[in-house]
């Protein structure tokens, strides 16, 4: 089945001769990350040039397995201006009504043939296939795999709080070495990750206390914990799994602080 198809079948007032359908994806600023956020829609309001020259829009936002869109609501446009200081169009739209239990919950398969992020609909729908109707919406994307896990500390509050299988299960059945990186100053911590949880019991103790026990992170953090955590960026250097030993574990976190120069330029006192 076709999303158009299923929208229509929805009642969604939806004009099949004049609407577009909209790619959304951007490394610079992620569109999926202000849908969770719960601001896709201004997001998507700003652009550079006059793209909404149509009815309705058809949002997708791209997710980071293979031709997997994220539907993101059907939207009437009712204008635009143009803002001068921003030297950019801000739209002004509004959801059509009677469809918002599916935002969020549709994923839809579609093979992008080029870089264009705005195309015209078809009236047949074109080539986006309804792939899965998820159980509820979705409010953080998926696990990308090891050598892509790069999450900073907001979003990987949600991820610890709602407990987010994927990342969850990828995450407790791993030990490995790991990076915060400081954003504001670019210094970088090393840790490592060797209990029995793996590096998802770890994550879980700096989302409960902030500084996870390393004595510069707390001096850091002072009084502002909470705000200045919003610095943070955790990622994957290594991954091993519950055969390694403690030993070999300290070798290569010890490794990784030598490479990155942590213990002169960042935030390993050891």
């Amino acid at each position: 089945m076709k999303l158009i198809d299923f929208l229509l079948a929805n009642q969604v007032p939806l004009d099949l001769k004049n609407y577009k359908v909209h790619l959304a994806t951007s490394d610079t600023d992620p569109p999926l990350q202000a849908f969770f956020d719960g601001w896709f829609q201004e997001w998507q309001e700003w652009q550079k040039q006059r793209n909404w020259s149509c009815k309705h829009i058809v949002s997708l936002i791209k997710l980071a397995e293979r031709d997997r869109w994220l539907f993101a609501g059907v939207w009437d446009v009712l204008g635009h201006d143009w803002i001068e200081e921003k030297n950019h169009y801000r739209y002004r739209t509004a959801l059509v009504p009677g469809h918002e239990e599916w935002i969020g919950r549709v994923i839809v398969k579609h093979e992008r043939g080029g870089r264009a992020s705005y195309l015209w609909g078809a009236e047949d729908g074109g080539a986006f296939a309804l792939l899965e109707i998820r159980a509820e919406r979705m409010r953080i994307e998926e696990f990308p795999g090891f050598n892509w896990a790069r999450v900073p500390y907001a979003k990987l509050k949600t991820i610890v709080t709602q407990e987010v299988p994927s990342w969850k299960h990828a995450l407790s059945n791993v030990k490995g070495i790991y990076l915060i990186t400081d954003t504001h100053t670019g210094k970088q911590y090393v840790g490592k990750a060797d209990g029995e949880s793996g590096i998802w019991q770890r994550w879980c103790c700096y989302m409960a206390i902030g500084h996870g026990g390393n004595k510069d992170l707390r001096e850091l953090l002072g009084n502002n914990s909470e705000e200045y955590l919003q610095h943070f960026q955790f990622s994957i250097l290594e991954i091993a799994d519950f055969q390694t030993s403690d030993q070999e574990i300290d070798g290569r976190e010890s490794h990784w602080k030598d490479v990155l120069q942590t213990r002169k330029h960042g935030y390993n006192s050891n």
